[in-house]
């Protein structure tokens, strides 16, 4: 039976992991983004993408879906750490993490979030793969749309991204979006109707 604690620490969670939309990724700075996407956007595409590869890769798009939608929840604990950032700094494991920040919860949610953020840094299930596959490749998109508005300093986070994905369908979307236009899908959409 969950308990007022329970529901209260679940709302806790829900409260911290809201900080996500208004944390920046930190690593577009570096490449002279003034006002960079939130880990909040970037983790709702991620998702989307991996839905999406998990489909193309016969895995379980659910499951795909929930670690990527958990796997940068631990930032609202230690921020966004850099590329370079992470040659000096050591930050605690996101699985440790993510302990602390749900230690609250009902025994369910604590079960169903640390089975998801395990499964997803050890990266051993097909699930996992695609996840760490979708989280690579979202980051690879939104390299490429800031290129293409100009930022001409995110060509290494988009040869640094491809070169870490491991399913062909993720290297198939990733040059996809390296050769196509951010914009296309404009053309696509049915025109407004003239009643």
């Amino acid at each position: 039976m969950m308990t007022d604690a329970d529901t209260a620490g679940a709302m806790s969670f829900l409260f911290e992991v809201g900080m996500l939309k208004r944390a920046k990724r930190t690593g577009w700075w570096i490449a002279g983004i003034n006002n960079p996407e939130s880990i909040a956007d970037h983790s709702f595409r991620a998702a989307i993408t991996g839905t999406i590869l998990a489909a193309m890769e016969g895995v379980d798009p659910a499951r795909v879906a929930l670690m990527c939608v958990l796997h940068d929840t631990q930032e609202t604990r230690i921020g966004d750490i850099s590329r370079i950032g992470k040659r000096y700094l050591k930050a605690a494991d996101n699985p440790s993490i993510t302990a602390d920040q749900i230690a609250g919860c009902p025994p369910t949610v604590v079960d169903t979030i640390t089975s998801a953020v395990a499964e997803y840094e050890a990266a051993t299930t097909p699930e996992a793969i695609v996840a760490r596959d979708a989280d690579k490749l979202e980051c690879l998109i939104q390299a490429v749309e800031y290129q293409h508005q100009g930022i001409t300093t995110v060509q290494s986070w988009i040869d640094n991204c491809r070169a870490a994905l491991k399913t062909d369908s993720a290297l198939r979307l990733a040059d996809a979006a390296i050769g196509g236009e951010p914009l296309t899908w404009l053309s696509n959409s049915p025109k407004p109707r003239q009643d």
